[in-house]
């Protein structure tokens, strides 16, 4: 392995691990891109690493100076941790029905922590985070996630060809919940452009807030609220390349948590609420017959432990917090 100059730099090369008791006798199999294996353990990690590059070469970002964004959680502690690794500091804004756990992350990186009203969505946290920002320019940087091009970028550059190399081309369908849409972007511009390979690209979206679902019928958006949390923004970000999408997969707040809660039981990966929701995508595909001899990679956001105190794992610890030392 090499010696990385910061942490900022050891983005990447995560692990992609076939999917076995939960895909038992399907047509297709799945493989899941571990993204929790990241520096700050999410696949926001790459473009919260990315993006402060991207500024800093643009001159946008210079020492003393801030970063500033909107964040449902995992982008902000990817921000909150490059920040650290590269001497900056760091505001964000976050709607109050995140989970505990990514407050206190958050905290731990020495990040500003500015909570808004969770019935506003990401649309009240970006507006927050626009306003803070306006105040001073000259030491705020405002990352812009959901519009910056340095956040697809680095999928095209670093995530595509990782799942490209280690399927030795032989990808053929791939499967991304849609948060910023950087990540299906950018890996689905790298194997259908730069290698020229026509995979199905798969996007995963909240069944209560169906935006691309409605965009792509030509409907009125009808956001909504959910629990999948780091997906369904509410709205379609400049960073999703709708072109890019071949089939849209609705998910379920129940089939996403219960999921979740099976990929840590049968096989081994404690994962987060949006990773459930693109497994439970990737196993419907994985079933069809028309997806007989595929090879399904799916990306797994983040890791489990930032949803200890959620709704994910609710109700499963009473029996282990209650217990008592036997003599």
């Amino acid at each position: 392995m090499p010696v990385f100059e910061d942490n900022t730099k050891s983005i990447g090369r995560t692990p992609l691990v076939r999917i076995n008791r939960l895909n038992p006798g399907s047509p297709a199999a799945v493989y899941a891109k571990i993204e929790g294996r990241n520096p700050a353990y999410s696949v926001k990690c790459r473009i919260g690493a990315a993006m402060v590059w991207d500024a800093e070469e643009r001159g946008a970002l210079k020492p003393g100076m801030s970063i500033v964004e909107a964040t449902s959680g995992n982008t902000g502690i990817a921000l909150a941790y490059a920040a650290a690794a590269r001497g900056y500091g760091c505001a964000l804004t976050m709607p109050d029905t995140m989970s505990m756990e990514r407050r206190k992350v958050l905290a731990a990186f020495g990040a500003k922590l500015i909570l808004t009203p969770g019935a506003k969505g990401m649309k009240g946290a970006i507006a927050k985070a626009e306003e803070l920002a306006s105040t001073d320019p000259g030491k705020y940087v405002l990352m812009r996630q959901f519009e910056n091009p340095a956040n697809p970028a680095i999928h095209e550059k670093t995530t595509g060809p990782e799942i490209w190399d280690d399927t030795g081309g032989k990808v053929d369908i791939f499967v991304s919940g849609v948060g910023t849409g950087g990540t299906l972007t950018g890996v689905s511009r790298y194997i259908k452009g730069t290698r020229a390979k026509q995979i199905l690209t798969v996007a995963v979206e909240p069944t209560h807030s169906p935006v691309i679902t409605q965009t792509r019928a030509g409907q009125p958006l009808a956001p909504s609220p959910h629990k999948i949390q780091g997906i369904g923004a509410g709205f379609i970000p400049k960073n999703l390349d709708l072109s890019l999408i071949d089939r849209v997969e609705q998910v379920t707040n129940e089939e996403s948590i219960e999921m979740a809660r099976r990929l840590a039981r049968e096989e081994g990966m404690l994962s987060g609420i949006s990773c459930g929701a693109a497994m439970v995508a990737a196993l419907r595909l994985a079933r069809d017959p028309a997806h007989k001899g595929k090879t399904i990679v799916v990306i797994l956001p983040d890791a489990g432990e930032r949803y200890l105190s959620g709704a994910l794992f609710e109700g499963l610890f009473e029996e282990v917090e209650k217990m008592q030392a036997v003599v």
